[in-house]
């Protein structure tokens, strides 16, 4: 009896440690990226910088939630597709500053020879995956 509590102990210990190490690692990523950063700078929101702090700890926790004890939301197709966007929406972020940091785009160009039209290449692609999105979750492809 002792020494299962004590494995479950340390499974929790161990659990509780490898959350922090996550959390810190996204965290220092999202900084290094900007990208809060430059949601306040473009909307002019800097006196709100303890609204933008603690929503990302409430998304945070209700992330983890969500997906930790597969708690479900009894919650209308609107509000689904609402959130829904805004995920989208920071998840695109995220890959925009991914691209930008490491200049995926100006290398390609160049290496295409892709002198002009460069905005319309980057709103096809940004099509194309809401595009192929939309089409997943109707064909409802990936569920059992």
């Amino acid at each position: 009896m002792g020494h299962a509590w004590m494995a479950q102990a340390l499974l929790a210990l161990i659990g509780f440690s490898s959350g922090f190490i996550i959390a810190g690692g996204v965290v220092a990523l999202m900084v290094g990226l900007g990208i809060i950063t430059r949601y306040i700078g473009l909307s002019h929101t800097a006196d709100r910088i303890f609204w933008y702090e603690d929503a990302i700890l409430l998304g945070a926790v209700a992330g983890t939630l969500l997906t930790v004890y597969d708690l479900s939301l009894p919650v209308g197709a609107w509000i689904l597709g609402a959130g829904g966007l805004f995920i989208g929406i920071f998840v695109g972020s995220w890959i925009l500053a991914l691209a930008e940091v490491v200049s995926v785009f100006p290398v390609y160009c160049r290496r295409l020879g892709i002198t002009k039209g460069l905005s319309w290449i980057v709103i096809a692609m940004a099509a194309g995956k809401v595009s192929g999105s939309l089409l997943g979750f109707y064909m409802r492809w990936g569920k059992a």
